[in-house]
């Protein structure tokens, strides 16, 4: 279990590193969006073929559509997202829509759901509808909003489907393969350029906090359910915030504060175990 915690929080890590560097990147105009996503796609591609090959010989990709295009709605929307959203503020966004989307899926396969999990989705919702609503100068722009929700629909759904994966290595390294042209094309569409640390930094997205953090995400998922994987990703706007501060000189707005203690919450409520009641040998 100890393990299992650990490597979880390295997964959270490597996530919220996404976020610092896609609005690095973005940030001071090193980068366009369609640029790093396609850098970022091809490098996790790249990167990822050479472990599968190095750990089993030659294998032929396996096109999964459904994760191919769950992928490419991720790392596309992701991308254009921050140019116009924080570090913090996007994946805050990006993971609340997360949890949803894994909840209903969680709800539709059948899993059940403890109240404690019920409640504190709720109280993480409220964050994010607290962060959301319109009215007040801190909300976030529509535009970068939205195109984070896509890519929170998109991410959900590529966890969903991760969970049940014989090879999370195999499959993660396919899912870039496919991916790749796609993203591709995008640039064709918008050949918005990069410098070279541009690049640098979306290779280090795609290669190491993309690639090698997805494939560790896809190991872990099937020992997690649904909901906790869902409630654990919470955790990363905290992290990706406090890092935007830090090394981006980002500025945090009193909403977003109190959205973040919510989803904090959230998450606390989440992790607590409803006491099972027990009943005695005279039926008491």
């Amino acid at each position: 279990m100890l393990r299992l915690a650990a490597l979880t929080v390295l997964t959270m890590l490597a996530f919220a590193a996404n976020s610092l560097l896609n609005r690095e990147a973005l940030a001071d105009g090193q980068t366009g969006p369609a640029a790093f996503a396609m850098i970022r796609v091809v490098s996790g591609a790249l990167c990822l073929w050479v472990l599968v090959r190095l750990r089993s010989g030659p294998v032929r990709p396996a096109l999964r559509p459904l994760g191919v295009l769950s992928l490419a709605l991720y790392v596309l929307g992701f991308s254009f997202a921050y140019v116009t959203l924080q570090a913090g503020v996007g994946a805050l966004i990006l993971f609340g829509g997360v949890q949803v989307t894994m909840f209903a899926g969680a709800v539709a396969g059948g899993e059940r759901v403890a109240w404690t999990r019920w409640a504190g989705a709720a109280v993480a919702f409220a964050g994010l509808v607290w962060l959301m609503w319109p009215g007040a100068q801190a909300t976030p722009p529509v535009a970068g909003a939205a195109l984070m929700v896509a890519a929170a629909l998109g991410w959900g759904v590529y966890s969903l489907l991760g969970r049940g994966v014989p090879d999370p290595l195999a499959a993660t390294a396919s899912n870039f393969v496919f991916a790749a042209p796609l993203a591709v094309l995008v640039f064709a569409a918008v050949p918005d350029g990069a410098t070279m640390q541009g690049a640098l930094l979306a290779v280090l997205s795609g290669a190491v906090t993309s690639g090698l953090g997805y494939a560790l995400w896809y190991t872990i998922l099937p020992r997690l359910s649904a909901t906790l994987a869902a409630v654990a990703q919470l955790s990363v706007p905290v992290i990706a915030t406090a890092g935007g501060v830090a090394l981006l000189g980002e500025e945090l707005s009193a909403r977003f504060v109190i959205a973040t203690l919510l989803v904090l919450g959230g998450i606390g409520l989440s992790l607590v175990r409803p006491r099972q009641r027990t009943i005695g040998s005279n039926g008491s």
